[in-house]
């Protein structure tokens, strides 16, 4: 018999508009103890009137307690839920997308909270980002294998949102034999993924369209490309025409994959890269007089919680700022941000600041946001996180 989790008055008014999320301060704890859960264990979800209101996974040690999976409370979350979900996630990416390169599965947006799954043709990229799923890892690998047939399936858990749920990191091959190099192509260009020591799940699906709008603008251009990662936007821009691209990151290690990217593109004349961190390159710049027609910012998260958005919101404003100080008199600025907590127009008052600052003016030409296969849940606006801002920045 599957347990039961009650809900207090009123507090089943979210379900009812379709989150999937309880708060543990929602749970009705004289009924249904919260702390008589094992982590990962199912339950049957209750009004407060003892209606049942669909099957979740449960972690009493978090502050999200609770987490629906199928508002049928005769379905449990298994092999064959999985296959199901799975089905439904591939039949949107293969309207999408002519070639299977793409997030197969983003958590809530596929009603599947906590799971993310990356796919590179025949490898699949898996994260287990709680302990409801963690516990089914099992089940999903046997899921994948039936609809997909892969060829190796890794598992990429080392996000902060385990850690949140007190497990442990880990990357390993969970089945099949990973190929020596695993390919993507995005926009006509080819990379290698980093997958096992890469960040996230290697790759970063999320700005594709992005990319493509900004490909169209870059013939000709000198682009500077600042947190460039693996060369997701520094690499295309060459490939579309850009003149000159110098991707600054980090990482030594990304930047050697930048170079590999070039290289696989015969692209190796046009990327140039340099290692440092991304306002002490700014400046150095600066200082060399150096100017560029094209400025991408695509930046890690600056806000990953409530209480770092004013700090965030600052960062975002220097670093924008300090890039629009090496513009030509007519340039290009494409500003991103991924921080979900960063609302749209808090970015557009960062850079209609940071514009302002250099005595410019700004036109916002184009506004981007997560593409089709990272779909927002209606219900859930945590699932809408990534902005990117077009902008021509030009001189009086």
């Amino acid at each position: 018999m599957t347990e039961r989790l009650r809900l207090k008055k009123n507090a089943d008014r979210r379900l009812k508009a379709g989150h999937l999320w309880l708060y543990s301060n929602e749970i009705d704890i004289a009924t249904t103890p919260l702390k008589d859960f094992e982590p990962g264990a199912q339950a049957v979800i209750e009004a407060a009137n003892g209606k049942p209101m669909g099957i979740a996974y449960v972690n009493p040690h978090s502050l999200i307690c609770a987490r629906i999976v199928s508002r049928d409370v005769d379905v449990r979350l298994d092999r064959s839920l999985f296959v199901h979900r799975f089905k439904q996630a591939l039949s949107l990416r293969e309207r999408m997308f002519a070639k299977p390169f793409y997030r197969l599965v983003y958590g809530e947006g596929d009603l599947l909270p906590g799971l993310i799954v990356d796919r590179f043709d025949d490898v699949l990229v898996v994260q287990l980002n709680t302990v409801g799923m963690d516990r089914l890892r099992e089940e999903i690998v046997a899921a994948l294998e039936k609809v997909l047939a892969p060829r190796a399936i890794v598992f990429k858990n080392d996000s902060s949102g385990r850690r949140q749920e007190q497990l442990g990191d880990e990357v390993e091959v969970a089945y099949g034999e990973l190929p020596d190099q695993v390919l993507l192509e995005e926009n006509g260009v080819r990379f290698v993924v980093p997958v096992l020591d890469g960040q996230k799940t290697g790759w970063f699906f999320d700005h594709r369209a992005n990319r493509a709008w900004l490909n169209g603008l870059v013939a000709g251009k000198r682009v500077l490309d600042v947190f460039s990662y693996v060369g997701g936007w520094g690499v295309q821009a060459a490939a579309h025409g850009a003149s000159e691209v110098l991707c600054v990151d980090s990482s030594a290690q990304a930047l050697e994959r930048v170079a590999e990217n070039a290289a696989l593109n015969g692209l190796a004349e046009q990327v140039a890269v340099g290692e440092s961190e991304a306002f002490e390159a700014l400046a150095a710049l600066k200082a060399e007089g150096e100017q560029f027609d094209v400025i991408v910012l695509d930046p890690p998260a600056f806000i990953k919680r409530r209480k770092d958005i004013p700090n965030g919101e600052r960062a975002y404003s220097r670093l924008n700022r300090e890039a629009i100080r090496l513009l030509g008199r007519d340039g290009m600025l494409l500003s991103a941000s991924c921080s979900m907590h960063l609302a749209p127009e808090r970015l557009m008052e960062c850079v209609r600041g940071a514009v302002r600052h250099q005595d410019r003016h700004g036109q916002v030409i184009y506004q981007g946001h997560q593409g089709p296969d990272h779909p927002v849940h209606p219900a859930i606006p945590e699932t809408a996180y990534l902005k990117a801002m077009g902008v021509r920045v030009f001189r009086n």
